[in-house]
C-alpha cells in the first residue's frame, strides 16, 4: 500500500493534474544511478511532488498527481545517500516541463516532453553518525569571475579535506550572474562533500512576470527550490521563502518574504512523518523574522521540543530567540541563527597580500561561514572567520593610546562575532580583577573607523557599506588611573555552551 501525506493549507489547494507519475526508489548498490538486474525497490521511502508526499510500497512503487510544470523529488532518509554529480551536487529529483521553461537570458529546463513510463530514483547505503558535522555558506554571492577566485582562496581552500559530511549554501549563490553557477559549483565541490543550495534573492531570472518562473535557472542547475532530507537522527528542510512580485503597473519587479500555501502544506504532510524527538532543522535566505507568513510556519513547528532554522541575507551575524512577542507560541523559544556571509560586505574593502579584500561584515564581524555540530537532538553552532585561526571569535576595540588621566573616561568595545543575549563578556587589565561588560546596541567603532579611513586613504574599488548595529557588541571603561607604560587587555567571553575565547590588545599610556 502507498501511503498518502497531503494537507491543504489555509483552504482548498487544487493539483490541476492531467495524469500521474509512477516510478520506484530503487537500492542501487553498485552505484551507477541505474536499475539493474536484482536491485529491489525499498519501502516507506517518502517521494513528493511538491505539495503531496507518498511513501514507496513493499516493491518501492510511488504514485503521485502530475501537472504540466511540477518536480518529483525523494526525500533521502537516513543511512541513504543519492547520487551526487560532478560538482558534488545530490541528484534526488525529476523535472517534468513538456514544454520547457520560458525564454530568459539565462536558461531553464528544456522540453522535457511527456511523462516518462518510470521515474525511479536510485539510493545507496552510506553510515550516518549520531554526531556529525555540516558547513554553512551564507551568500558567497560573485558577480565575477574574479570574485569566485577570491571565494577560492580566502574560503574553500581552508575546507579541503576537513570532516563535514556535507555543506548548505543559504541562497544569494550568484550576485544575479546566473551564468556563473557553473564556475563556483565546480569551485566548491573542491571541498569534497556532497552540497546542497538554497535559492535566494539573488539567484532569480528577474526578467520572470511571476513568483513560479523566478528560479527556472536554479532548478535547471539545484532541482526544486524547496525540498528536505534526512542525515543521521536529523530532519532538514530546505524552504523558499523569497517571493518575487512584478508590478506591471510600475513597470517594475521586487521581492517579499513568504512561503506561499503550497510550501507550507508540503512542510505540514513532511512533518508528519518525523518523529517528535527529531530534530527538525530549518534553512532559508531571508531570516525567518521578517518573513511574511512565518507565523503559518510556527504554528507548524512549535509545538515540536527541537527545531533550529537559520537564514542569511542580511550580511550581519546574529542569533535570534524568538517568542511570543513575534507571535511564536512555543514553550520554549525558537533559536534562529542569521549565518555569517562568505562575500562579507560583497566583496569590498582594502585587499591583503593575497589580492583578496578583508570585505568585513557591516556590523564588525568577519566573514566566513559556520560550522553546526549536530549530536542527536543538540546542535552546537560555531563561526569561523576567513583567513583566522579558530581561535579567533573576538576583537577588543581601544584607542592605541591614552592618557593617564583619561583611563577611566576610556570605553573599550569587544566585538563577540557569534555572540548573543546569552554570552557574558568580561574584561581585565594586566591579569588583574575581572569587569563585566554590558551589552549593547550600537554600530561597531572599530568598522565606523575602518571605513572612514578607506575612504579618506581613497582606497581602491568600491566603499565599504554603512555600518548597522551590531547585535554582539559589548562595552565598558578602562580603570581609573592607569600609571604610564604598556598594559595588556584581556577580554574573555563564555557562550551559550559554556565555552570560553579570549583576545589580547596591547595600549600605551602616556
Amino acid at each position: 500500500m502507498i501511503r498518502i501525506f497531503t494537507f491543504l493549507f489555509g483552504g482548498c489547494l487544487s493539483v490541476m493534474a492531467a495524469d500521474f507519475a509512477t516510478g520506484t526508489v530503487f537500492h542501487d548498490v553498485n552505484k551507477n544511478g541505474k536499475r539493474d538486474a536484482g536491485e529491489k525497490g525499498l519501502p516507506n521511502v517518502a517521494v513528493s511532488n511538491g505539495q503531496e508526499i507518498v511513501e514507496t510500497d513493499e516493491q518501492g512503487k510511488w504514485k503521485l498527481p502530475a501537472s504540466e510544470d511540477v518536480i518529483f523529488f525523494v526525500i533521502k532518509p537516513g543511512g541513504w545517500m543519492t547520487p551526487l554529480n560532478k560538482h558534488k551536487l545530490p541528484q534526488f529529483h525529476y523535472i517534468h516541463k513538456p514544454k520547457g521553461s520560458p525564454p530568459s537570458r539565462y536558461p531553464g529546463t528544456v522540453p522535457t516532453g511527456p511523462l516518462p513510463k518510470s521515474i525511479d530514483f536510485p539510493l545507496h547505503k552510506q553510515d550516518e553518525p549520531d554526531k556529525f558535522r555540516a558547513i554553512f555558506f551564507g551568500d558567497p554571492q560573485p558577480q565575477t569571475q574574479t570574485e569566485i577566485d577570491y571565494i577560492a582562496n580566502d574560503i574553500v581552500a581552508e575546507l579541503i579535506g576537513n570532516d563535514a559530511k556535507f555543506g548548505v549554501t543559504l541562497g544569494d549563490i550568484m550576485f544575479d550572474n546566473l551564468s556563473l553557477f557553473g564556475s563556483l559549483n565546480r569551485t566548491i565541490a573542491l571541498i569534497g562533500i556532497p552540497w546542497y543550495n538554497v535559492i535566494g534573492n539573488h539567484d532569480l531570472n528577474f526578467e520572470a512576470k511571476l513568483d513560479r518562473y523566478s528560479d527556472e535557472t536554479f532548478e535547471r542547475v539545484y532541482g526544486p527550490p524547496y525540498y528536505s532530507y534526512d542525515y543521521g537522527k536529523v530532519h532538514f528542510i530546505v524552504l523558499d521563502n523569497v517571493d518575487w512580485n512584478h508590478d506591471e503597473q510600475r513597470n517594475r519587479a521586487t521581492y517579499r518574504g513568504g512561503f506561499g500555501k503550497r510550501q507550507l502544506a508540503f512542510v505540514k504532510a513532511d512533518l508528519a512523518r518525523v518523529p517528535k524527538d527529531r530534530l527538525v532543522m530549518l534553512m532559508m535566505h531571508i531570516p525567518l523574522t521578517t518573513t511574511g507568513d512565518r507565523k503559518d510556519l510556527y504554528r507548524l513547528i512549535e509545538k515540536r521540543p527541537y527545531t533550529l532554522s537559520i537564514s542569511g541575507h542580511t550580511h550581519w551575524q546574529a542569533h535570534q530567540f524568538i517568542d511570543r512577542g513575534d507571535g511564536w507560541m512555543g514553550a520554549k523559544p525558537h533559536h534562529h541563527i542569521v549565518n555569517v556571509t562568505v562575500s562579507g560586505s560583497w566583496w569590498k574593502g582594502a585587499k591583503d597580500e593575497r589580492g583578496i579584500p578583508h570585505t568585513i561584515m557591516r556590523d564588525g564581524a568577519p566573514n566566513g561561514y559556520s560550522i553546526i555540530t549536530f549530536d542527536g537532538a543538540k546542535a552546537t553552532f560555531d563561526f569561523k572567520a576567513a583567513r583566522f585561526p579558530k581561535s579567533h571569535q573576538l576583537r577588543i576595540h581601544a584607542p592605541i593610546s591614552i592618557a593617564s588621566k583619561d583611563s577611566a573616561k576610556t570605553i573599550v568595545y569587544v566585538n563577540v562575532f557569534s555572540g548573543s543575549k546569552k554570552s557574558t563578556v568580561k574584561l581585565r587589565v594586566n591579569g588583574g580583577p575581572w569587569a563585566e561588560l554590558k551589552k549593547t546596541d550600537e554600530v561597531d567603532p572599530y568598522y565606523v573607523q575602518l571605513r572612514e579611513a578607506e575612504i579618506k586613504n581613497k582606497v581602491p574599488g568600491p566603499e565599504l557599506n554603512a555600518p548597522t548595529t551590531s547585535h554582539h557588541l559589548w562595552k565598558g571603561p578602562l580603570p581609573a588611573n592607569l600609571i604610564k607604560g604598556s598594559h595588556t587587555l584581556e577580554a574573555l567571553t563564555r557562550d551559550m555552551y559554556g565555552r570560553e575565547f579570549t583576545a589580547r590588545r596591547v595600549i600605551r599610556v602616556e
